[in-house]
């Protein structure tokens, strides 16, 4: 069943895919202007990673399914599944994978945005260490845990100086 689950979040990353190339279209037809270019293949082999972590640990290290960690964990998998599409839902058209930002337009201020500047982290990195814990996969949590700081650290200074954040 998690190798379907698995299979069913690598489903979910193709359409949002399709999603985020169809919106990063529309932005640039309308004059949005991408930062942060270098750094997005290194986010797509990291998250790819942690789908092929997640099966290759748990199937070559036989990681088990312990109940009172992997139920917790699938929620907490789920529930950042929740958040992600509501980011999406939220930013509408204006949402993409990609740092593009709109002339003219405002922030988003509505939604998880209410809250937090970059609520769509909050849901990598919950997903991050929660999807391999699911079965155990704790070499891969931890490893995506801290590349995907790195790799953040990165991320938030170029999202928040593309959106003049001080």
């Amino acid at each position: 069943m998690y190798y379907l689950f698995i299979l069913l979040i690598a489903a979910e990353r193709l359409v949002e895919m399709v999603v985020s190339r169809r919106n990063a279209k529309w932005s640039i037809a309308r004059g949005g202007r991408e930062f942060g270019r270098g750094h997005y293949p290194v986010m797509v082999v990291l998250h790819t990673a942690l789908l092929v972590g997640c099966v290759v640990e748990t199937w070559a290290l036989h990681r088990p399914f312990i109940p009172w960690l992997g139920w917790p964990m699938l929620a907490i998998a789920a529930l950042s599944q929740v958040l992600r599409w509501w980011c999406i839902a939220t930013l509408g058209r204006r949402w993409n994978t990609r740092v593009i930002v709109m002339p003219e337009a405002p922030l988003v201020q509505r939604g998880p945005y209410r809250w937090l500047h970059h609520p769509n982290y909050v849901a990598v990195v919950a997903e991050g260490f929660a999807l391999p814990l699911v079965h155990t996969a704790w070499l891969t949590a931890a490893t995506f845990t801290v590349a995907n700081a790195i790799l953040l650290s990165v991320s938030i200074r170029v999202d928040n100086s593309a959106l003049g954040y001080r």
